[in-house]
């Protein structure tokens, strides 16, 4: 497991920027051969392509709101991939974190709401898709770099407009969702939502449905809430699906579509709620080591960890409370309890 002394990870490290090319073309500058293809794992609606540059396979992902409802979802018209990149802030965690990224295009299609990403092909590197649960030391690997890159960015700000918390605790609330429905329903994700939704309205304890709907109408609480406790830079997508293991022991992590200012808590929290069939330990234990792996990068956890950590899975539920309500009767009443637990701290 990594391991870093308190000076190395408290020290916000100098981004550098990075230039963004202004069309596909000048990205993609010696390329041989361009190939469409779809990717299992992505439900986003952007598209890919297999491109060569100069011999090496490559991977280049269109990105743009009006083919992406996550964008949508996140208000997202500045292109956040194209905005970390160019502020530097994939590099935050270089020894621990391979982005897998080489260059990104800007100002791309209607109003300049688009980019193009360019990655090395790292598809062999990334976690199989499946139910079957992570090694436990590839599981407390994601965990201490996850608290690595947060305590390495401690205190951050965001100067640069990324997701606000706001937006990403509104995610799958009734105004997102009824856009959605205005457009037709062009994506399987949020027509599913919606119908899981109201599955939860028919399966959640009525307490919890009350507060979960309420925050997902106006998620102000959970970010008042977490205001006095620390915030970092997250990548804000911890999904395995993005997530893998280089062949030089670094994880690579795929797919910055969701960055921003946020509570370390946050990014623990998405990682338990979308991963937790894969989880080789229970969640109960994955808190405990992440908070641990916290402590082990110099962050003192104590004035605030269990607030934060109860306001964030309660928010989890605000966001994917559909999705739980989808499956098992074990699985949904965890998360219905936490929500109660989160509740109190609003």
């Amino acid at each position: 497991m990594p391991t870093e002394t308190p000076t190395e990870t408290t020290r916000t490290p100098a981004l550098v920027s990075r230039p963004v090319a202004s069309s596909v073309d000048e990205l993609l500058a010696g390329a041989s051969h361009r190939e469409p293809f779809l990717t299992s794992d992505s439900k986003s609606g952007s598209g890919f392509e297999r491109v060569v540059v100069d011999g090496v396979p490559h991977v280049l992902k269109h990105v743009h709101p009006d083919r992406d409802w996550t964008m949508r979802f996140n208000h997202d018209v500045g292109c956040h991939p194209v905005q970390v990149w160019a502020a530097g802030l994939m590099d935050s965690y270089p020894e621990r974190i391979d982005h897998a990224t080489v260059a990104v295009a800007g100002g791309l299609g209607r109003n300049g709401w688009g980019g193009a990403i360019l990655m090395r092909d790292v598809g062999a590197d990334l976690t199989p898709p499946g139910d079957t649960p992570l090694d436990h030391p590839t599981h407390s690997r994601h965990l201490a770099d996850i608290a690595g890159l947060s305590a390495r960015m401690l205190g951050w700000r965001d100067t640069v407009g990324l997701v606000p918390l706001a937006a990403r605790w509104g995610w799958f609330g009734p105004a997102c969702l009824a856009a959605e429905a205005a457009r037709g329903w062009p994506d399987l994700v949020p027509r599913i939502a919606e119908q899981g939704w109201r599955r939860f309205a028919e399966r959640a304890p009525r307490p919890v449905r009350d507060v979960v709907d309420a925050l997902r109408r106006d998620p102000g609480p959970l970010v008042a809430a977490v205001a006095s406790t620390p915030m970092t830079f997250v990548h804000g997508d911890w999904k395995l699906g993005n997530v893998g293991t280089g062949r030089d022991g670094r994880t690579v992590l795929l797919d910055w579509t969701y960055p921003g200012e946020a509570p370390p808590c946050y990014e623990l929290a998405w990682y338990l709620v979308l991963n937790s069939s894969r989880l080789p330990t229970s969640k109960e234990a994955t808190i405990a080591e992440f908070r641990a792996a916290l402590e082990r990068h110099g962050v003192d956890t104590a004035p605030w960890y269990e607030r934060q950590v109860a306001i964030c899975l309660l928010g989890a539920l605000v966001i994917f409370g559909w999705e739980k309500a989808l499956g098992s009767d074990a699985e949904l009443h965890w998360w219905c309890r936490r929500a109660v637990e989160g509740a109190r701290w609003l």
